[in-house]
């Protein structure tokens, strides 16, 4: 460090917090972080009043000048009148009384900065003084004995964290009748500071925020959480509820970057298979309400509770965050942890690194280096995948468009950003799933939506994280590879075991794949996971009793999930229509049924996303759906059996050359032909293409083949699964089914 970047000089330290913080968060977390940031902007102005100048104000800091320690100890007793004013004016839950340090002392002064031993001395002594009172070193009081129309009490030596030499100390009394006396002991050959220079003094007020602040020097009591109330067992690893982090920020629209914070610090720590983590839909239920941390634990069953705040300004970034055993109301830790946005992914890496020491979880040599990738380096991109995250999670037609814009920007920004290339697939995919409202919003057909997911899974193959492999699995299962789809969602729960959408689509693929038993046990993790989110899990609990042919079962899992969320899912209600069926209950069944219908339309049901790998499963849906009055003619069975799905060497022998045939499965039946040499160069030809025909190429991958063409399906690469149809023809076109992501095709070789 040179001279030019750092000095020392001698400078008055003024330290303040709120006593009681956490007891007010607890009662009123909104009025109390609205009262703070009111209070701190008083203080700012008091700071300038008295001829000081606030050199930073990060988080719960506000650093400033003086010219004199005169002013210094001024404007502490300024503030503590100032504030005591105010709290007269506010209601019991709001009123905030400071505790006020003061010590002269020693610092270093960088850029912006001041720290060192004359700092830290006022930081302690604050802790000695009392709410709305001012506590002051020997060093300082040598100075302003004489000059200020105060009091003051002698404390004797106090001996303070880190600092090797006990403190004198004084309180500040500033009842008028107190002016000018001393009370108590004053230790005789007091040293004086000769000054060779006018020094510059400055004033660090330390401004508690958020829920951490006040535990720095001293944790408050938390009343212990009682095991026998827990709602769940504890588990039998160290169990973690990590609370949504408050914005402190001045400007609210950074509240998506306190929630991001909050929610890259749950996936992180949910890739920890030692660990047992409740999901981020369950911890944000919390949000903007004051809860105490053992209600908080009582109601999720866990052990441990982590909470805190974030504060950015400009590119300044501070974030405080305790941990806490709610069994016994102890603090394991409390920490500050202030930098740059270009600090923010060790600023994170820092607690994660915390969390694991404190609750001696041991990491496999995988989970040291999943826990600490983010994806990019480049904090610009990181900002537009917070935001994107942000409006995705609102799962409204409005912010599907905005998310889309958000993640692409991210790409933009940093073009090997594989994690947002996966929150792009997921996007398109949901698009797929919710309909035309938000395919309309997105400005997209269901056909590109479905190829535009599984685009963007193939380029963040490069990085594959657990979003990436629930979506393969998603997809692979409407190709009917259902070992393949199982095999996804498997590496996505190795990479985030605690995460609960990843055993909601085991259970999906694990029912659909002939495993159903397996689907349940993973839907019960999900929702054990995710405890006050259960509609999802016991919408996916039905399916899977529909597969063991439990329909009593299913209709009670699916009416409670429909009761707690009418729109937990469209599918839901055929489900629902043909176990109705099954027991008889046909009025019951025939209003299930045309729920479905009117959310979207009249076109009938799908069955190319209803994948089911047994034929008596898929079987007694369809009888089921056609009892509730479903049109048998728009139920056209496409099962195929894994028996007869084509090799990655099968496809090689049937394409490589080959000239296939097919028919159109609505309108007019065109047929369509497509020609493919060697070499792979693909000919597709149709009447419904621009000037008849396109051009591409062709490969196989696997057991799939890939086709791309210069214009059809928006030129994106697409890729298929090949059974043969054991009732098939040549004069049918029939011989083969192909599956894409989109739909599937009839056709026949031409021999």
């Amino acid at each position: 460090m040179t001279s030019q970047e750092s000095k020392r000089k001698l400078s008055a330290i003024v330290s303040a917090d709120v006593k009681g913080y956490s007891r007010l968060m607890s009662q009123d977390e909104e009025a109390t972080v609205r009262t703070l940031k009111q209070h701190r902007v008083t203080i700012s102005g008091l700071v300038s009043e008295h001829r000081g100048r606030v050199v930073d104000s990060p988080g719960d800091n506000i650093l400033a000048e003086f010219g004199s320690v005169v002013d210094a100890v001024k404007c502490a007793v300024k503030i503590q009148e100032t504030l005591k004013g105010k709290n007269a004016e506010l209601p019991e839950n709001r009123k905030m009384e400071f505790r006020i340090g003061v010590n002269l002392g020693d610092v270093i002064e960088e850029e912006d900065r001041i720290y060192g031993d004359g700092v830290n001395i006022a930081a302690r002594l604050e802790g000695l003084a009392e709410g709305g009172g001012i506590c002051i070193s020997g060093t300082a009081f040598d100075h302003i004995k004489n000059k200020l129309s105060v009091g003051y009490q002698y404390l004797g030596k106090q001996t303070v964290k880190n600092i090797p030499d006990p403190v004198r100390a004084y309180k500040v009394l500033m009842e008028s009748e107190a002016s000018g006396k001393v009370i108590g002991e004053i230790e005789p050959n007091q040293p004086k500071w000769r000054w060779k220079a006018v020094a510059v003094v400055a004033v660090l007020i330390l401004v508690a925020v958020g829920l951490v602040w006040n535990f720095y020097w001293r944790a408050p009591k938390i009343e212990p959480a009682s095991k026998e109330k827990m709602a769940f067992p504890l588990p039998d690893k160290p169990s973690i509820a990590v609370l949504p982090f408050v914005n402190m920020s001045d400007d609210a629209q950074q509240e998506y970057f306190s929630d991001g914070m909050t929610e890259d610090l749950i996936t992180d720590l949910s890739k920890i298979s030692g660990l047992f983590v409740i999901a981020r839909n369950s911890t944000f239920t919390y949000k903007g309400k004051p809860v105490k941390i053992r209600q908080v634990a009582e109601e999720l069953g866990v052990r441990y509770v982590l909470e805190g705040s974030v504060r950015r300004v400009g590119d300044q970034v501070r974030i405080n965050a305790q941990l806490i055993d709610s069994t016994n109301g102890q603090h394991l830790w409390a920490e500050r942890y202030d930098g740059s946005m270009r600090d923010v992914f060790s600023l994170q890496d820092k607690i994660n690194q915390k969390i694991v020491a404190a609750l001696a979880v041991k990491l496999t040599a995988g989970e040291k280096t999943l826990v600490t990738q983010k994806g990019t380096n480049d904090p610009a991109a990181y900002e537009e995948f917070l935001r994107g995250r942000e409006h995705y999670l609102r799962y409204t037609k409005e912010d599907f468009p905005k998310a889309d814009a958000c993640f692409k920007r991210a790409i933009e920004l940093d073009p090997k950003y594989s994690r947002a290339r996966a929150a792009l697939a997921l996007l398109y995919y949901d698009a797929t799933v919710q309909g035309l409202i938000v395919l309309d919003a997105l400005k997209m057909k269901y056909n590109e939506a479905c190829l535009r997911a599984r685009q963007y899974l193939m380029e963040s193959m490069k990085e594959p994280t657990s979003t990436l492999y629930q979506v393969a699995g998603m997809n692979d299962l409407y190709l009917r590879q259902w070992d393949v789809a199982i095999s996804q969602v498997e590496k996505a729960l190795t990479l985030d075991p605690n995460d609960p959408a990843c055993h909601l689509t085991a259970c999906y693929v694990m029912s659909y794949s002939g495993r159903p038993t397996e689907g349940m046990e993973y839907a019960k993790s999900g929702m054990r996971l995710d405890p006050l989110n259960p509609a999802r899990y016991l919408a996916y609990m039905g399916y899977a009793h529909f597969c063991m042919g439990e329909w009593q079962e299913a209709i009670v899992a699916i009416e409670k999930a429909l009761k707690l969320n009418p729109d937990v899912s469209v599918g839901t209600a055929l489900i629902l229509a043909a176990a109705y069926s099954h027991l008889g209950l046909t009025e019951e069944a025939k209003a299930a049924y045309q729920a479905y219908c009117q959310r979207v339309g009249n076109a009938g049901v799908p069955l190319f996303r209803w994948p089911f790998k047994d034929r008596p499963v898929e079987n007694s849906f369809v009888e089921g759906l056609i009892k509730a009055g479903a049109p048998s003619r728009l139920l056209v069975s496409i099962h195929v059996s894994k028996e007869d799905r084509l090799t990655g060497d099968d496809l090689r022998a049937l394409y490589f050359p080959s000239m296939t045939t097919g028919r159109a499965r609505d309108g007019d039946g065109a047929e369509w032909s497509l020609e493919i040499a060697k070499d792979g160069t693909a000919v597709l030809r149709s009447p419904r293409l621009t000037g008849g025909v396109d051009t591409g190429r062709s490969w196989v991958e696997g057991d799939k083949l890939w086709l791309q063409f210069h214009n059809y399906y928006y030129g994106v690469a697409h890729c298929s699964s090949t059974f043969r149809n054991p009732r098939g023809t040549p004069e049918g076109k029939d011989q083969y089914i192909s599956f894409t992501d989109v739909y599937y095709t009839k056709f026949s070789r031409v021999q």
